[in-house]
């Protein structure tokens, strides 16, 4: 029986008419209970409509807790209620949202609970590509609102990664392309989370890759220092799930530092907006990951030559600075000998006035012997003597403390000329700073954070940089 069958324009009820020499009641129609009649309606229903093809606008969606989805088709003068059941949600390949105008396919059927009709759905997809850019567009807000596109958030990519992590297919020509690049300028550890890149189910499996190299421990040699989400070139669609909101939300919260290259360089999708960098394709990607290992090499050896030679420059100064220094100084060899010459001198006249007075002393008291006794003169010579020993001991002790002040005065001078000396400095714990041009940084105003700089120590100079 059609659905058509059950109606009949002559008579409203779908009563067929009566002949008019038939017997009370012989045309009657069967007698239906209610729910028979709902489940007739049902077959008929289900039989006539069993795969259908449908275009409307999501009004509503409802997710009940047994994970079932319930929403409705509508367009300007009617309503389709619709139901996508728990394991079918999970192949559609999009989430449903209010306001998006979709395509589904699926089978009609009724609920006899409530007398209406409703499609079972079995997919869903956009309704052309102006609708699905309308919905990017509304979701990029959305997210956009939230802070998740915002600069001040993006993190740093490190200049030289110990492990990079990489979220693509294990099998395309894309994790090749990253590799040979990789092996061609710096080669580093590669870890693949291997997902799938398009269709149903590609981007939960690419949201999960993110939040599982995440998950690794921060003391774990397995865990990435940088990540990179990586798929060739598509079609719109084959991009989509790129630009689903769970991948752009795990993106955005990725602590490790996330480099997107998804498609060619004229394809945007909105995890390019979440990522730390854009690279416009996988092979850029690892490009911007690792710096080349030839041109650092050749850039170190270049910094140590011109180090080697600022130093060299920097010592000679010192050098001739001190020669100078020297020179206002004095000799002190010279002004030793000086002293010793004097002292010589002083000694020379001490040896011969000392003969002279005893000399004189003698024919004194040659004198007096003839007319005093012995006995007074004895104790005069002893008084004579013990004067001289007292002069005597008294002169030993002046030349004495005279040597003891000039060695005094000259261990000063070469004490003072040995802290003047560079090194000695340096062996004070003292250390001299230079920038990376080589010269003396003598201010903490000149130094920025993240300044690279050298430090000459008495042992030896290291690179340090400033925090």
């Amino acid at each position: 029986m059609a659905a058509n069958d059950l109606f009949n324009d002559d008579d409203p009820f779908g009563l067929p008419p009566a002949p008019d020499d038939a017997p009370a009641g012989a045309n009657a129609p069967p007698e239906y209970s209610v729910s028979e009649l709902s489940h007739k309606l049902k077959r008929i229903v289900e039989d006539e409509f069993s795969f259908v093809r449908v275009r409307g606008e999501i009004s509503k969606v409802t997710i009940a807790k047994s994970g079932h989805l319930y929403t409705a088709l509508k367009d300007d003068s009617a309503v389709l209620d619709a139901i996508c059941w728990k394991g079918t949600v999970a192949r559609l390949g999009l989430r449903p949202e209010e306001g998006m105008e979709v395509v589904v396919t699926g089978r009609l059927t009724t609920y006899p609970g409530r007398s209406n009709y409703q499609i079972i759905i079995e997919t869903m997809e956009l309704a052309g590509q102006g609708a699905l850019l309308k919905m990017l567009e509304e979701r990029k807000k959305k997210l956009a609102a939230e802070g998740l596109f915002d600069p001040a958030r993006k993190q740093l990519i490190p200049f030289l990664p110990d492990v990079i992590g990489v979220v693509t297919s294990p099998t395309g020509a894309v994790i090749r392309d990253i590799m040979h690049r990789l092996n061609e300028r710096f080669p580093r550890r590669v870890l693949i989370w291997p997902v799938m890149v398009q269709g149903a189910g590609a981007a939960q499996q690419v949201a999960a890759a993110i939040e599982g190299f995440n998950a690794i421990p921060m003391d774990s040699p397995l865990r990435p220092d940088v990540l990179i989400v990586a798929r060739g070139g598509g079609s719109f669609e084959d991009l989509m799930p790129f630009n689903d909101e769970a991948v752009v939300r795990a993106a955005a919260a990725s602590d490790i530092p996330l480099i997107s290259a998804v498609g060619h360089e004229t394809d945007t999708t909105l995890i390019d907006f979440a990522a730390d960098l854009r690279a416009p394709t996988p092979t850029a990607a690892a490009e911007k990951a690792v710096p080349v290992r030839a041109e650092l090499l050749a850039a170190v050896l270049d910094d140590e030559k011109r180090l080697y030679m600022t130093m060299e420059r920097r010592l000679q100064q010192y050098r001739t600075q001190l020669t100078g220094l020297g020179r206002g100084l004095g000799d002190p060899k010279r002004l030793l000998e000086n002293t010793m010459q004097r002292l010589d001198h002083l000694g020379s006249k001490l040896d011969s006035g000392l003969s002279a007075w005893l000399q004189k002393r003698r024919a004194v008291l040659a004198e007096f012997s003839a007319r005093v006794s012995d006995k007074p003169l004895r104790q005069r010579l002893g008084d004579s003597a013990r004067l001289l020993s007292g002069q005597a001991e008294r002169l030993k002790n002046s030349e004495g403390k005279i040597l003891g002040d000039r060695t005094r005065k000259l261990q000063n001078l070469d004490s003072l000329l040995q802290s003047l000396s560079f090194e000695r400095v340096l062996e004070r714990g003292y250390s001299v700073v230079f920038d990376t041009d080589g010269n003396i940084v003598s201010s903490a105003e000149g130094i920025k954070t993240g300044d690279d700089l050298r430090l000459r120590l008495r042992d030896g100079a290291r690179d340090v940089r400033a925090k």
